[in-house]
């Protein structure tokens, strides 16, 4: 299973590693890890802002809010979970591994920023390592030159970028044809039910130029799961939410939330679960590469790969895309 770019193969899906030392400890991060290679989910995913030490100075700089929510206070623990998993497992060349630059995009940072990761990673090298978003304080050219110098070092295999719009991977991709850099030839929006913009641009462009894409948050961070009132005052403890408080911002809105009761409609019609139906249709949509899946448990890797399994009508897929459809025109 798997879609291949430049040499590198991605599998149907990927393991979100964003969880890992936040919002579950190493010991379950190491068996959600071995669980999902043995079921041939060869790419993993982080970056060097996961981590629960991460979304607590998150908190305390953003929200102004300063207590404990994560399972640990570990900075950048997200990268060093897989790093000993791969160290100990000695299985670095059974798995793609993509991180993130998350701290911006001069020269010196991108150099530091792979020095970090590689070390946290404990591999000599990264398959794909990404901008994490644009950096608007720093010219393009001057990230992609950095980029492009630690490909040519070997450290890097791949680049590419997350949450870039249609025209800044626009502008990217003609920036290293024209100065010979390495060519961004990965990007991870967001797509879901509740978060589809992409589908009316980036994704028809990515399908024009052979840019695979590697789609996070297929469930809205959780909240196509149905556990969530539109109340902000009544998120459960200890859920992605709670920990990121600025995901309710993203998804809570009066058009998601009719999304979700035409979800919960659907799944009573046809007996599979809310989380299949939305799962199933992102996986099914055109152009779609790789879908990340964060998983805190084995369940939530099997309900994916059942999607691979029983795969939903082109009618249902349709009948689902005309939910967004009339969004769209409203």
């Amino acid at each position: 299973m798997g879609d291949e770019t430049t040499n590198i193969t991605l599998s149907r899906f990927g393991l979100g590693g964003a969880l890992f030392g936040r919002e579950i400890d190493e010991a379950a991060s190491r068996e959600t890890l071995d669980y999902a290679l043995e079921h041939g989910i060869t790419l993993i995913d982080t970056a060097e802002a996961y981590g629960g030490g991460n979304a607590r100075s998150y908190r305390r700089k953003v929200c102004g809010v300063d207590d404990v929510r994560e399972v640990s206070g570990e900075m950048h623990s997200s990268e060093k979970i897989i790093g000993r998993w791969l160290r100990d497992r000695d299985n670095r060349k059974e798995v793609t591994l993509c991180t993130k630059v998350s701290t911006g995009g001069q020269t010196a940072n991108i150099h530091r920023a792979v020095r970090g990761s590689l070390e946290r990673l404990q591999t000599d090298f990264i398959d794909i390592y990404m901008m994490h978003s644009p950096d608007p304080q720093v010219p393009l050219e001057e990230t992609l030159e950095a980029l492009t110098e630690e490909v040519n070092a070997g450290h890097i295999r791949a680049i590419g970028c997350s949450n870039f719009s249609y025209r800044q991977l626009a502008e990217a991709l003609e920036l290293s044809q024209t100065r010979g850099c390495a060519r961004m030839e990965f990007i991870q929006p967001p797509f879901s039910l509740a978060g589809a913009g992409v589908r009316l641009d980036l994704l028809p462009f990515c399908i024009e130029q052979k840019v695979a894409t590697m789609v996070y948050s297929p469930l809205a961070a959780g909240f196509l799961a149905g556990k969530y009132s539109p109340s902000r005052d009544d998120i459960p403890k200890g859920t992605r939410f709670d920990v990121i408080p600025g995901h309710v911002d993203v998804y809570f809105s009066e058009q998601n939330f009719k999304i979700l009761d035409s979800l919960r409609a659907l799944s009573a019609e046809s007996g599979q679960s809310i989380v299949t139906l939305a799962m199933a249709w992102v996986i099914a949509y055109p152009g779609i590469s790789s879908v990340l899946v964060g998983a805190r448990k084995k369940a939530h890797i099997d309900n994916a790969l059942d999607c691979l399994r029983n795969p939903i009508s082109e009618e249902l897929h349709q009948r689902m895309t005309s939910w967004l459809d009339q969004t769209d025109s409203d």
